[in-house]
């Protein structure tokens, strides 16, 4: 099975190379190419891609603001920013945004590659720059102790208090804090004495309650939105 790809670039040149790297893989297929994301707004396929490569920067528009208006109506599309730059709030709104990875324009073309399998796998990809910054980011944040200092402490940033609680039961909420901590599902199974398969749930459960789309903007969501430090 190959993964089909649409592309969003200015750049025709880029969009050019993108397309023959993939175009020579043994894994995805070129779907579309698009000058602009205005286009691929106005002429989506028949079928959406399953991975979309959205420029970042373009003239007249962000790939930021593409992104927010692709995931009002699309969640799982898969979508990876791609940049020249390497700017640190970008990286983390991207990621809080709805993107499944963000990488430089200067990746080796087999680490490209790489990647995108990564994500179409159900990963997040970044460079080490990118790593570097969620790993700063969290590190700003408050210490996560316990379990119950989820009951406690619970807050939604953009909406003041709000009864979350209620649509999480205590297994998530422990398996959340383990996420923020940076455990994998093994060692979040090992952790709770459950199987990886019913952690992979809860997973799943955390993504579509608290409106994210990746383990990173979990971790992110719960360090951002949980008041520690009463």
């Amino acid at each position: 099975m190959k993964y089909k790809v649409s592309i969003i670039d200015d750049h025709a040149l880029f969009r050019r190379g993108v397309a023959e790297l993939l175009q020579q893989s043994e894994n995805f297929q070129l779907l579309s190419q698009h000058p602009s994301g205005a286009v691929f707004l106005k002429e989506i396929p028949p079928y959406y891609p399953d991975l979309l490569l959205l420029d970042l920067q373009m003239p007249n528009e962000s790939g930021l603001d593409i992104l927010q208006q692709i995931r009002i109506d699309n969640q799982t599309l898969k979508i990876v920013m791609l940049t020249a730059s390497d700017d640190d709030h970008q990286i983390i709104e991207a990621l809080r945004q709805g993107a499944n990875g963000y990488l430089s324009k200067d990746t080796a073309p087999d680490e490209i590659l790489h990647q995108l399998h990564e994500v179409v796998s159900g990963q997040t990809a970044l460079n080490q720059h990118g790593i570097n910054v969620l790993a700063q980011q969290l590190r700003q944040q408050p210490v996560i102790k316990t379990a119950s200092d989820l009951d406690q402490n619970f807050t939604y940033a953009k909406h003041g208090h709000l009864d979350i609680l209620q649509k999480i039961t205590q297994r998530e909420k422990e398996t959340l804090l383990l996420i923020a901590k940076g455990l994998n599902n093994k060692l979040i199974a090992r952790q709770l004495g459950i199987s990886d398969g019913t952690v992979k749930v809860y997973v799943k459960n955390l993504l579509r309650k608290l409106n994210v789309h990746s383990r990173l903007e979990l971790s992110v969501w719960t360090h951002q939105h949980l008041n520690l430090d009463q």
